[in-house]
């Protein structure tokens, strides 16, 4: 066959076609079926089409990406929306115009907090190295001893009671632009305890719940005065309304018993006050009260008991994708505890083709702006605290865009919502790079499926667009979310499109609200906004129900955006020559012709006209 071909022409052809990036060259194999990964219901099967990428351009992949594609090691698929039992619409936010949610602003101060090390999760276990939590290890401190003591037992507790005032701040039960006071913890006196009713074992007392209230008023009196109008959401003005020293006691006592361990004391609101009492049960009867303070893994207590402890350490390394034997070891862990993965599932080489190996070939950086300093390619980016691996996110950095493939973790490190906090680094890493290279402004979180309310989570970040599975149009996430509530597949560029009064389904009042997400989705997957559940079987792989390798006419009168016919300029690679379609078919008989015909339109449509006639479609 390759005898017949005109070496000369498809010379030419090649020449022509390569520039220095290298270029892309993939196999068609077709529809693939599998059982659905995300909704798992008996029967249901993901359907998509394949590729199998021997080499792809970073251009080439970020177009494919605008355009429904994904990879999985160095297969690429894109899902059959209307056949697929879960549609999967590719999302993305502008990184310049990201709004970080109160919940994501928790996240990064939990982590500043477990670095400054005064955070600590008792359901954590230590780093290397760090000493370990052990709840019977417990400094108590006597009443009856000298004063230094005393001391030592409030400059305990005061950083405790600042900690749940921030807590309450941060979380919005405090308006925003309000002081908030220092926290004073005062001993209550023995003379003082006689004219308390009910004081049996009050030893301290707090009044910054008085405080707080008063900066509160004085903050709405300093708006009134200055006539300012200021935006507060029904919420805030409920809680503004109806606050006071009770409410902000009962609050703090709240947060105190249920955040911070004080082995032995009781925290209780009364009248306002702020009350630290001694557990009558811990205590001999015939013994002065003694106060046990707090547990070492406490992690306010543990900070001031040793106040010249080493800040925790976070490193972030980006390295190029290869092979690691400390990360293969942590996603194993990561695969087994989180995911339930049975250990013998968890291989070296399914590590690897998985997360490994990449087709994107690795563009080096350019001191004109156009490339970051990192280069194109796919990367491991390293979280590492105190010298210990702790998170692994892989991505893809391209022309226009930073695409999150997937994070594993340490599972001993659940507290500390690591899938969240990558992502924010993600996000905060496009923004930083932005300033360098201009046209990478994107973050890419993968697929969004709506009909799978694990997967929601990704509308978090805001604000977020889908790509139109027809038109490949991106259509604002507010827009898109009332036509989904509606029906799983959605042509979404069509009603984006159309003026309010014109369509039957109305954008959602909601718009500008967060997405609301299930308690127990929030719990089990924003730790994870790249944990995608491969749903495509490979090539060859076991488990494949359906092999539709051939050409598919149901495939071809797809919805994608129309097509034309012509096939004849789509570059082919056989045996180590480049040629378009047009310039070999003659070595083919005409069965043989028209089944290829059919093979490239159907690749013709599914990778759009643009990169048919720019990848390579390898023959033989």
């Amino acid at each position: 066959m390759a005898a017949k071909i005109d070496t000369e022409a498809s010379s030419s052809s090649s020449s022509s076609a390569r520039d220095n990036r290298g270029e892309s060259v993939v196999v068609d194999v077709g529809r693939r079926r599998s059982s659905c990964g995300y909704c798992r219901s008996s029967g249901r099967t993901s359907v998509a089409h394949g590729l199998l990428a021997h080499s792809i351009t970073a251009d080439d992949y970020q177009d494919l990406l605008d355009r429904g594609w994904r990879r999985s090691g160095s297969f690429l698929y894109k899902p059959e929306m209307e056949k697929t039992c879960c549609p999967s619409y590719t999302i993305r936010l502008k990184a310049c115009d990201f709004i970080p949610s109160k919940e994501q602003t928790r996240v990064t101060k939990k982590m500043q907090r477990f670095l400054d090390g005064i955070f600590e999760d008792k359901k954590s276990k230590p780093l290397a190295g760090e000493p370990s939590n052990s709840s019977s290890a417990v400094k108590e401190i006597s009443l009856a001893s000298n004063e230094s003591s005393k001391e030592e037992c409030l400059q305990i507790l005061s950083p405790q009671l600042d900690n749940a005032v921030r807590t309450l701040a941060t979380s919005g039960e405090i308006p925003p632009g309000v002081q908030l006071p220092k926290a004073s913890i005062k001993r209550v006196t023995h003379n003082k305890r006689k004219l308390i009713s009910g004081s049996e074992g009050l030893l301290y007392t707090s009044s910054i719940s008085f405080q707080i209230a008063a900066n509160i008023k004085r903050s709405r009196s300093d708006e009134r005065n200055e006539s300012k109008t200021m935006r507060h959401n029904t919420d805030s003005v409920e809680l503004t309304s109806e606050i006071s020293p009770n409410v902000i006691a009962e609050k703090l006592a709240c947060l105190l018993n249920q955040h911070a361990e004080f082995s032995g004391l009781i925290i209780r609101p009364l009248n306002g006050h702020l009350n630290f009492y001694c557990d009558p049960k811990l205590l001999p009867s015939n013994k002065k009260a003694e106060v046990p303070v707090g547990s070492k893994h406490n992690h306010m207590v543990n900070n001031n008991i040793h106040p010249h402890q080493k800040r925790r350490r976070l490193e972030i390394h980006l390295k190029r994708s290869s092979f690691d034997p400390e990360e293969y070891d942590l996603y194993r862990r990561y695969q087994i505890r989180v995911h339930n993965d049975a250990p013998d599932q968890v291989s070296e080489s399914s590590y690897k083709r998985f997360l490994v190996d990449t087709p994107i070939m690795f563009v080096p950086p350019r001191s004109d702006g156009t490339v970051p300093s990192c280069g194109y390619g796919s990367f491991h980016q390293q979280y590492v605290i105190d010298g210990k691996l702790v998170a692994v996110g892989v991505v893809d950095i391209l022309p226009r865009c930073l695409s999150s493939k997937y994070l594993f973790w340490d599972p001993d490190l659940a507290s500390l919502s690591l899938g969240k906090y990558t992502a924010l680094q993600e996000i905060g890493w496009v923004k930083e790079n932005q300033a360098h290279c201009s046209n990478l402004q994107y973050y890419y979180l993968g697929y969004y499926i709506h009909s799978c309310s694990k997967m929601r989570y990704k509308a978090a970040y805001r604000p977020s667009e889908l790509l139109c599975p027809r038109h490949y149009q991106w259509v604002n996430f507010d827009i898109a979310r009332p036509l989904l509530d509606k029906k799983p597949y959605v042509v979404l560029s069509d009603f984006a499109t159309l003026q309010s009064g014109e369509s039957s389904i109305q954008v959602s009042s909601e718009t500008g609200a967060e997405p609301q997400l299930q308690d127990s989705d929030q719990e089990d997957l924003v730790e994870s906004p790249t944990d995608e559940d491969l749903v495509m079987m490979e090539p060859g792989s076991e488990g494949s129900e359906d092999d539709d390798s051939g050409p598919d006419m149901d495939h071809v009168s797809s919805n994608e955006e129309t097509v034309d016919g012509d096939v004849n300029s789509i570059l082919i690679g056989l045996n180590n020559i480049r040629m378009k379609f047009k310039d070999i078919q003659h070595v083919f008989g005409p069965g043989e012709r028209r089944y290829l015909e059919l093979q490239l339109l159907t690749y013709k449509k599914a990778v759009g006209p643009v990169l048919s006639e720019r990848m390579v479609y390898l023959l033989g």
